[in-house]
């Protein structure tokens, strides 16, 4: 009732200091007479899920999914510098600095990054963990992708196409963790790109390659929870495979927005190419979803990626819901995961997700889902109902 009370009373606390109110831009950064923008960034969730048909192996859970806390500094067009730990995984999340070089040095030579960031193999992976239209990624998303590391990246962005390429060379994450090195690529053709309009046709992949840590071989591990986040129970799960070489991983993906409806899709796949005469192992797996807003607004897109409906220093008319109470969007998703090759029986599961969205103004979300999972593994069926509901703050 408090937090109730809280939130009721933004509106005009928020007037009250310059203008800002409920719907709108928070008061959490200042701008400097240069354009300097100084801010607080944050990100809160709080995840509920019950499990229905899976023979008592999971136990429901409520509780806190992320706690991002961070700031920023940034010059539009110019540069940003942005530092970000999650409370509740205790680890940093995105850290580095990005320099735009035709505000820096008059001529346009891309954009560099360098720092921890998401690397660029799976769609609904780099995503901002804000943004995405599921309350969890989907199964192939899950198992395949890299995840963060540190090192430099390059970005060439047209309205009618991108090229993203990095080399993460830092010896191990900012955690201490997946000692190693690895190089990924990113390119994409749009020949649709408008507010409200967009397709979107992309390929992508890279070669991780891990080094041993402390006398012990690096093991690659390929899994997904069954599209849940609080469980630690995976029912695909390839099992450590010792004496990793190097891992390598592609994705196809594809984005179509048209007004209120969109779709969007991705096929992924891993080779963990093994030493002393260990087999390879390879999985794969896709997934696609279609999205509906009830209430007019379209997703929004920007420089290769989608966003949520909240700030953008762009155009914010583009993502503001078009009533104040907010806009609503149903989703509907199918995934599916193989990870069974050879010796290797990790297992198989298809999942059918379906999604309901509320985006109250520009800063709060509130997300529920119903999960319809399907797994075999090592001739063991699980087939687990999952309810979810998320509440989420960001800013």
């Amino acid at each position: 009732m408090a937090f109730m009370a809280g939130l009721a009373a933004l509106p005009s606390c928020a007037s009250a200091t310059g203008g800002y109110d409920f719907y709108g831009n928070w008061p959490t950064h200042v701008v400097a007479g240069d354009g300097t923008d100084i801010g607080i960034a944050a990100l809160y969730q709080v995840d509920l899920n019950r499990f229905a048909g899976d023979g008592g192996r999971f136990q429901d859970a409520q509780t806190n999914r992320r706690k991002y806390l961070g700031i920023y500094v940034r010059k539009q067009g110019i540069y940003d510098l942005n530092v970000q730990y999650d409370y509740q995984a205790r680890q940093w999340v995105d850290t580095f600095i990005r320099v735009r070089s035709k505000g820096l040095l008059g001529t346009d030579l891309g954009t560099f990054r360098f720092g921890y960031s998401k690397t660029p193999v799976g769609f609904e992976g780099v995503t901002s963990s804000a943004a995405t239209t599921f309350i969890e990624t989907a199964l192939p998303t899950q198992a395949f992708w890299e995840g963060r590391r540190t090192g430099l990246d390059w970005a060439w962005l047209r309205p009618s196409y991108l090229i993203n390429l990095g080399y993460y060379f830092v010896h191990k994450d900012l955690d201490g963790n997946n000692p190693g090195h690895s190089v990924a690529g990113r390119v994409a053709w749009v020949p649709v790109n408008e507010a409200g309009h967009v397709v979107h046709l992309g390929l992508s992949a890279s070669r991780e390659t891990p080094e041993w840590r402390d006398g012990t071989a690096p093991a690659a591990r390929l899994r997904a929870r069954p599209e849940d986040g609080l469980s630690t129970l995976r029912l695909v799960d390839s099992g450590a495979l010792p004496y990793t070489n190097h891992i390598d991983r592609r994705g196809v993906e594809a984005l179509w927005i048209e007004g209120p409806w969109s779709l969007q899709g991705e096929y992924l796949d891993a080779k963990v190419k093994r030493d002393g005469g260990r087999p390879n192992v390879s999985g794969h797996g896709y997934y696609a979803f279609a999205t509906w807003t009830l209430t007019g607004e379209s997703r929004y897109y920007s420089d290769g990626n989608v966003a949520d409906r909240r700030y953008s220093s762009r155009n914010q008319a583009v993502i503001r819901p078009a009533h104040p109470w907010g806009a609503l969007e149903l989703a509907v998703r199918y995934s599916r995961l193989d990870l069974d090759d050879g010796a290797v029986a990790g297992g198989h599961e298809h999942n059918w997700t379906l999604g309901a969205n509320w985006y109250l103004g520009e800063h709060l979300k509130f997300q529920a889902n119903y999960v319809w999972a399907v797994s075999e593994r090592r001739h063991v069926r699980v087939d687990p109902d999952i309810f979810e509901m998320r509440a989420q703050i960001s800013f």
